[in-house]
């Protein structure tokens, strides 16, 4: 036997084994993800706008659901989300510097809900934010 089809009968036994079996079966499969960038929302106190904060937003897709289906309705989602920063701004009481994270994820939850299907998007993890300014919370 020569060496070139020694090389190949080895090469073939140690890959027969676990490397050949499919990865979904070994590890489960993990949430899909998509990233959602550059949105401006204000924080309005005392009916005035205080600063900007420019958000990224991760968020996490339930089972079952395409990642095509939330791309093509991400200016939607874009659109409801600032619209909700206008109606009831993510202000924090002690810091214009940044949004409630809580009040965000829960507002784009349902307007995923609404426009995408129940159980789109699970969870929505800021991932930064950025101030326009760095300012401080002054008495209204």
């Amino acid at each position: 036997m020569n060496r070139r089809a020694l090389i190949l009968a080895v090469a073939g036994a140690s890959l027969s084994g676990p490397a050949l079996a499919s990865p979904s079966a070994e590890t489960p499969a993990q949430p899909v993800s998509f990233n959602l960038t550059g949105v401006g929302l204000p924080i309005i106190v005392g009916g005035r706008v205080r600063n900007y904060i420019f958000v990224v937003l991760k968020l996490h897709l339930g089972q079952g659901h395409a990642l095509d289906a939330v791309r093509a309705k991400e200016p939607y989602l874009r659109d409801a989300l600032v619209r909700a920063g206008h109606r009831t701004p993510f202000v924090l009481a002690d810091d214009w510097n940044q949004v409630d994270a809580e009040a965000l994820s829960a507002s784009l939850i349902r307007s995923a809900d609404a426009l995408i299907g129940k159980g789109a998007i699970i969870r929505v993890e800021v991932v930064s934010q950025a101030a326009r300014r760095r300012t401080t919370v002054r008495a209204v």
